[in-house]
């Protein structure tokens, strides 16, 4: 019998995969899905996400994703690690992905792609009516040469609206890159900064997650000083939280125990502080 079930478990709670089903909105990421699906139904062009890592925005891209995918009026891609050695290489991945029809052999370059790229939007945006959507996440990979890429791109537009819809999510490392590009930073339509969680949301998100994940008791499975422990050793980062989290339920397991207490988290958090610790000083825990 795995751990999981052991607690009356169905599933994994806390696995560190951006599994949408798992992801738990609080009041601030409700406000970004909402604001980058307005932004996206109105055709208003660019949108960027900054986060720390660890505050959700990959699942947060996956969620926005899946939804995208079941609007027929919309042709998403999606990009999970967007660093290309050149631009070149950036737009023939992007006309793959788009299935934009270039023309064979090495008469192919930035200017010719750019080119087949905008007849593909205005046939399939002006003429058909769709709207083609780029998610990038991890947007902090990608080099200045394939951001001013992305800038052209956002140039092609009809009198009402833009013929791409672009959404950028990336460590706070991309503001002074996109600050010093000012033609790309006025670009911006919907500006959002993920936060860490307040102690409250980190509560329901790990209730959230172990109902998710098949718990049906009355009870919590996590007692409030262990969530209180929690929160002060992860100041709200969501994958720190799963990480702890998950690490705990593996204390509870091994004594036999039924709900999580403020003991098992300490448990768990003396681990990870060895690991911190020069190797000469680490001891089995």
């Amino acid at each position: 019998m795995s751990y999981f079930q052991s607690l009356g478990l169905r599933q994994e709670p806390f696995s560190t995969s951006p599994d949408p089903g798992f992801f738990y909105q609080s009041p601030q990421h409700k406000a970004v899905f909402f604001r980058l699906r307005t932004a996206i139904e109105l055709r208003r062009g660019l949108s960027v996400v900054l986060g720390d890592v660890g505050t959700g925005k990959t699942t947060l891209s996956r969620k926005l994703s899946l939804a995208l995918a079941d609007d027929r009026s919309i042709i998403p891609v999606m990009s999970l690690q967007p660093f290309y050695e050149t631009d070149v290489l950036f737009l023939q991945e992007m006309c793959r992905r788009f299935g934009v029809r270039t023309r064979p052999g090495a008469g192919m370059n930035v200017p010719a792609y750019l080119q087949e790229i905008e007849k593909f939007l205005f046939d399939k945006c002006v003429r058909e009516k769709k709207n083609a959507v780029l998610l990038i996440d991890e947007a902090q990979k990608l080099t200045d040469p394939c951001l001013e890429i992305l800038r052209s791109l956002l140039n092609y537009e009809t009198n009402e609206h833009k013929t791409l819809q672009l959404v950028l999510l990336g460590q706070m490392e991309l503001l002074p890159r996109l600050e010093r590009m000012a033609n790309f930073f006025d670009r911006i339509a919907c500006k959002a900064v993920i936060a860490p969680l307040d102690e409250e949301s980190v509560r329901r998100l790990v209730d959230f997650r172990v109902r998710q994940a098949g718990y049906t008791h009355r009870e919590p499975l996590f007692t409030e000083a262990a969530l209180g422990a929690v929160y002060a050793a992860t100041l709200g980062y969501p994958r720190k939280v799963s990480m702890l989290c998950h690490d705990a339920l593996e204390r509870v397991v091994m004594r036999s125990g039924t709900h999580v207490l403020y003991e098992d988290v300490e448990a768990a958090l003396d681990v990870q502080r060895a690991w911190r610790q020069p190797a000469h000083n680490m001891q089995a825990v």
